[in-house]
């Protein structure tokens, strides 16, 4: 089962060194690297685009700066999900 998708991440594939220890480190093992080559000649992270939880683990293990940006969305509200039951 994937997990609720929290976070999105982006990568930047020009500053990826295709060193995988981002996909080794996501819990809901959202990323993988890529087929296609960028320009250093490495396999960049990708991103599946659902099932991130925002929780930045691949972020902080990056060795390289800039490459990883994680965005966390908010999480839903209890007054939300409580009205919605009511209806």
């Amino acid at each position: 089962m994937m997990a609720v998708s929290r976070g999105n991440v982006k990568i930047n594939i020009e500053e990826c060194k295709g060193c995988g220890l981002c996909v080794d480190s996501c819990p809901p093992k959202c990323l993988s690297l890529a087929a296609e080559l960028n320009a250093y000649g490495a396999h960049p992270a990708a991103y599946a685009g659902e099932g991130c939880t925002g929780c930045g683990i691949c972020f902080y293990c990056c060795p390289e700066p800039g490459a990883i940006t994680v965005y966390r969305m908010p999480a839903p509200r209890a007054v939300e999900a409580s009205h919605a039951a009511s209806v």
